[in-house]
């Protein structure tokens, strides 16, 4: 059975059904990351035995009709930020290079606690500080639409495993849009939540504490093939949202108030696409005006960021629910182009989400003119993540295409 392109909630189910063996699933995972990393690079290190060994768990568990849940037997690729007991975490920095951790991350213990196989540790931009991923202690990932441009950063190998069927979700981060900007440059959806929605105790335990700005700025991330993924990731990942889980909350039918961001510049060959995409939510149901992005310089420092995410609802959230946006100012830079610079991919339009600890998420709203893909940006208040993935997921299900790379 082809499973490569195949979304967490699909594989999921096959694997419920005992139509498909974790076993299996992880074996083609293996064997297409084998196949792929010379040409991609998006992972720095892949454990087979012990996730074999999970996998055997995991079917016997499921034979004895022990199911966890939707990622029980499910391969996960994990971004060298987060600590793996037993398993090398980096930063993608020489210096840590064989620096081994003793514990989990608190979101790995949870992944696994849900049944998920980690496949691999992926690549990723050097301590996060970078937006294009072309500077790694292990090499560059590359994009898998095409290995002349950038995959995006700091979640680079990441976005380019997802996309590229070489696993089926990775937890990751985002100080600055660093899971979103390689979600928009590989097509494929980069979700932040509110402010500490996901613990993220366990990044490079015992090391240097990171200033006080990227611990302000920095959120746990997830990377998925779709919305419904997101949110499957989330049930197991986040604190419970109440009775409701959300994968309810995605599917929800509340009637919202989506302001479209006129404040906000972009190259035509992005515009075409937003244009499209922006049509589309129109035709949603939701009433729809315009509104004015509370995009930040980040010059002006944290001194007030507290009182900043409190009253961030009140001063640009009282017109409406969820504000869309492009992901990216431009398209998809050519390796050629972002050679030396590590901020080259403009994060402007995603890092004022951080700021103000605002849930965002970026899904594939089409392609340029050179058939690469392009990223549209929900983002909500804080605390309305079921706002931002509804109408994420109502646009990913009226769009209808399917976003899978030239890639063998």
């Amino acid at each position: 059975m082809e499973t490569r392109y195949q979304r967490l909630s699909d594989v999921s189910e096959l694997i419920r059904q005992r139509e498909i063996s974790p076993v299996d699933l992880v074996k083609s995972c293996v064997e297409r990351i084998e196949r792929l990393q010379p040409q991609l690079n998006a992972f720095i290190a892949v454990p087979v035995e012990s996730a074999l060994e999970a996998a055997k768990t995991a079917e016997h568990e499921i034979q004895q009709g022990g199911w966890k849940g939707p990622l029980h037997g499910v391969p996960i690729g994990i971004k060298d930020f987060y600590d793996t007991a037993g398993l090398g975490t980096t930063a993608a920095f020489e210096h840590f290079k064989n620096r081994v951790p003793k514990k989990d991350a608190v979101a790995v213990e949870r992944l696994k606690r849900a049944g998920g196989i980690v496949i691999g540790k992926t690549n990723m931009h050097t301590l996060g500080m970078g937006t294009t991923g072309l500077e790694s202690a292990f090499g560059p990932a590359k994009n898998p639409w095409n290995v002349d441009y950038i995959p995006g950063g700091s979640s680079s190998g990441s976005a380019a495993a997802v996309a590229a069927g070489l696993c089926y979700a990775t937890v990751d981060t985002d100080a600055i849009g660093s899971c979103r900007l390689p979600a928009a440059c590989c097509g494929v959806v980069g979700f932040k939540g509110s402010y500490g929605l996901i613990d993220m105790t366990g990044i490079l335990e015992g090391e240097q504490p990171p200033d006080d700005t990227i611990r302000w700025l920095a959120h746990a991330g997830i990377t998925t093939r779709s919305v419904l993924d997101t949110a499957l990731m989330l049930d197991a990942l986040a604190d419970t949202r109440g009775e409701q889980t959300w994968r309810e909350a995605v599917t929800g039918s509340r009637r919202l108030r989506i302001g479209i961001a006129d404040n906000v510049s972009t190259s035509p060959d992005v515009k075409k696409p937003i244009d499209h995409a922006l049509g589309i939510i129109g035709r949603l149901g939701h009433s729809v005006t315009t509104a004015a992005a509370p995009l930040t310089d980040f010059r002006k420092g944290i001194a007030t960021i507290e009182r900043d995410r409190e009253t961030i609802g009140d001063r640009a959230f009282t017109n409406f629910d969820v504000l869309v946006l492009p992901t990216t100012p431009t398209t998809t830079l050519a390796v050629k182009e972002a050679v030396g610079n590590k901020l080259a991919l403009s994060a402007e339009l995603t890092m004022f989400a951080n700021y103000y600890g605002l849930p965002a998420v970026s899904v594939p709203c089409g392609f340029d003119d050179r058939g690469l893909p392009v990223g549209l940006q929900v983002v909500g208040k804080p605390g309305d993540e079921g706002a931002v993935l509804q109408v994420a997921y109502q646009f990913e299900q009226a769009v209808g295409f399917s976003t899978h790379p030239p890639i063998a």
